[in-house]
């Protein structure tokens, strides 16, 4: 998908020529001045192009890792990374200093991936099911409570596949929860759901990554 021209041109601010095949920039290109992260935002709301460029190059890696954990499709990232500093682009002009800039940010994005996937017409996992526990949960599990059997010393590659073949829903949930520090009432307002669904798809999320990292460790064991 094409950029946008003036996103072409925020991206290329720091070069006075296009990088080549490999995205190197030539070795006789200008380096672009840079300014400390205030600055750079002050003059990227003012219009600085290489200003803004200084920001895109300082966040789109978090950005891009955002995305990714949360549609698990290289493609669908790398559209959704660049969807979302157009519309930093187009909005940066907003920002008022209520929060830290990479909080905002980072929120923005977050909107820009819940409005994809509305496009999409994802269907959160059993949004609607009974907030009874089933037979195999057993009674008196606290919804939404740390779970110390995901913490520690996890295979953290093995953690990641197991959360990249959550269903959707579920991948969803523990991203934002567990990865990216929100709160259920948030999560609820962001997915427009209750604060109760949200614990519930949390825990069973959690089951079944316990479930995927037990079967992976059997099956390493077994090696």
């Amino acid at each position: 998908m094409p950029r946008p021209t003036s996103l072409k041109r925020v991206q290329g601010a720091q070069s006075a020529e296009p990088p080549d095949a490999r995205g190197n920039l030539p070795n006789h290109a200008p380096v672009a001045p840079t300014y400390p992260q205030d600055e750079a935002l002050a003059r990227a709301q003012a219009g600085d192009h290489q200003a803004f460029a200084q920001l895109y190059a300082l966040h789109k890696r978090r950005i891009y890792s955002l995305c990714l954990r949360m549609v698990n499709n290289v493609a669908e990232a790398e559209d959704l990374t660049q969807e979302a500093f157009l519309q930093l682009h187009r909005k940066i002009a907003t920002f008022r200093g209520d929060s830290a800039f990479s909080t905002w940010l980072h929120r923005l994005a977050v909107n820009v991936v819940l409005m994809h996937l509305r496009k999409k017409g994802l269907q959160l996992t059993s949004l609607d099911e009974a907030m009874e526990p089933t037979h195999d949960e057993g009674p008196g599990r606290s919804f939404g409570a740390p779970d110390l059997s995901l913490t520690g010393s996890i295979d953290r590659l093995a953690l990641e596949r197991a959360v990249a073949d959550l269903p959707a829903g579920y991948r969803l949930i523990f991203v934002l929860h567990d990865i990216e520090g929100y709160e259920h009432n948030e999560i609820a307002t962001m997915l427009e759901c209750s604060i109760g669904n949200s614990k519930s798809q949390l825990h069973k999320a959690r089951l079944k990554l316990r479930d995927a990292l037990r079967t992976t460790s059997r099956r390493e064991g077994g090696k």
